[in-house]
């Protein structure tokens, strides 16, 4: 049962909470000295330490600290001066310690902030906390249709992951996004990712896992001064997913309320298929997980210094690089967007450093080349085509020595494997008829072949020119200079224009 989006936001306020789950990309987990490649074979990346084994004893990784400073920094948050690590205690099957190293109560970072744009609009998000903790292991469940533990026929468990460094940035509730709301949660998580590549700390790939995201809803009605009942829709792992479940929770909070009913206090699971989310645990009752100091940790406590020289070591952040790229090349907020949504921005970028002018590397990127990304479902970085060699097609473009005809050909060449730009065009023979005596040839041709279009060109009828330069880039295979081939035409017509 769900309320029509529009119908729902007459009736109801939505607040937002976002809690969003990062792993590090250090070479080595956070308290042994495993290596956390991606896809290795199950349970190969794993030690006493990471297997909980007696005995064993936990040491912190530097570079996970440092990058969680790191990350604190570029979100303004302050960053404590000592904290430690806490003993997160409850049964969970992939973590094998039976409890979580993580933080409680001191986190390394708080009271931060991210201004993100939406539609125009400036909005301000506060951050709660980012704090470091251990990731879990991976538990697939096998059999059944939902691919979930209930109706499965066994579960399997790799413990690759337990271990690796998980940074955990929570908000602060987020009131005040009324329609934009899940615009404004897809727009947040966006720029965190942006963050995250710019620092280098994470690749923050969703499909992987590396970035996850945990949607918390809640609805008040209008006037109202005390929030509803939150649930919190788990692990969510894509953009466009965040938005969805923002905008389901909203639809079906609102039809229950809006029936007399109740929202339970509860975690939920979203179904990229449906877009929709169901029921998971009830979460009514505080967990009691019986946090106390981690005893085989000693405390963390940067010093200020360490502090301000990676605050002064930290690169351009996403937003002000894309103003100032936005003022130097010339682009509307509406293009802006439309490259931003695309993921393109980092590849137009990279075409202009490699020595595109910005509105070439802009169309190719956002028109031939997204579309062939949106054909073959692919994502725009992933396209067997490098920024440079786009540079490459746009200077063969400037020189003359291609026009977009054959320019979109080239390119499908190089994302065919081909070779690069030049290759292709030495391959197919793609370069534009430039010898005048060959052009000139065409053109004869192509006059005493179209006789009644040539006399209406000759008594004045110069739009009838048009055509004859249409039979000269087909006899040409599209190689001809148009141009060029027009002026021939009309002299060799005796007419001027």
């Amino acid at each position: 049962m769900t309320m029509v989006y529009e119908e729902a936001l007459d009736r109801f306020e939505p607040v937002l909470g976002l809690e969003t789950h990062v792993e590090l990309g250090t070479k080595s987990k956070m308290f042994c000295g495993c290596k956390t490649t991606f896809g290795a074979p199950p349970n190969t990346q794993v030690c006493p330490t990471c297997l909980a084994f007696p005995g064993s004893l936990p040491v912190a990784n530097t570079m996970a600290i440092e990058s969680t400073i790191r990350i604190g920094l570029a979100l303004n948050c302050s960053i404590a001066d000592w904290c430690r690590f806490a003993r997160k205690n409850y049964f969970y099957p992939d973590m094998p310690k039976n409890y979580q190293i993580s933080q409680y109560d001191e986190p390394l970072c708080f009271d931060g902030y991210l201004d993100i744009e939406v539609e125009g609009q400036s909005v301000r998000i506060e951050i709660e906390r980012v704090h470091l903790e251990e990731d879990t292991g991976k538990s697939t469940h096998v059999g059944g249709a939902t691919g979930r533990i209930h109706g499965a026929d066994y579960s399997i468990v790799d413990y690759n992951r337990a271990g690796i460094p998980l940074v955990e940035i929570v908000t602060k509730p987020i009131p005040g996004t009324d329609r934009l709301a899940p615009e404004v949660a897809k727009a947040y998580v966006t720029e965190l990712r942006e963050i995250m590549r710019s620092l280098g700390v994470s690749d923050v790939r969703m499909e992987e896992g590396s970035l996850r995201c945990d949607v918390n809803v809640s609805l008040m009605p209008r006037g109202a001064s005390e929030w509803g009942t939150r649930t919190e829709t788990k692990n969510v792992n894509s953009l466009r997913s965040v938005e969805r479940a923002v905008r389901s929770e909203i639809e079906r909070q609102a039809a229950v309320l809006a029936d007399g009913g109740k929202i339970v206090q509860e975690t939920r699971h979203f179904h990229e298929d449906s877009g929709t989310t169901t029921s998971g645990r009830s979460k009514e009752e505080a967990q009691d997980y019986r946090y106390f100091p981690e005893p085989d940790l000693v405390p963390i406590a940067p010093e200020a210094a360490w502090v301000a020289e990676l605050k002064a070591a930290l690169p351009e952040l996403p937003l002000a690089r894309r103003k100032r790229l936005q003022a130097e090349w010339g682009v509307s907020d509406l293009d802006m967007q439309a490259m931003h949504n695309a993921d393109a921005f980092d590849l137009v970028e990279a075409t202009v450093a490699a020595g595109a002018p910005a509105a070439d590397a802009r169309k190719w990127w956002m028109g031939e080349l997204a579309r062939r990304a949106n054909e073959t479902v692919t994502p725009l970085a992933d396209l067997p085509i490098t920024p440079a060699q786009i540079a490459r097609v746009t200077e063969l473009v400037a020189s003359g020595a291609l026009n977009d005809k054959l320019a979109r050909e080239v390119l499908e060449g190089v994302l065919g494997g081909e070779g690069t730009p030049d290759e292709v065009v030495e391959r197919r023979g793609l370069r534009i008829v430039n010898d005048e005596g060959e052009l000139s040839a065409i053109v004869d041709q192509v006059l005493a072949d179209n006789a009644d279009a040539a006399d209406k060109v000759r008594s004045g009828k110069i739009a009838a020119a048009g055509a004859l330069v249409g039979g000269v880039m087909r006899a040409s295979k599209g190689k001809a200079d148009a141009g060029r081939a027009r002026q021939l035409i009309l002299e060799k017509l005796g007419v001027s224009e």
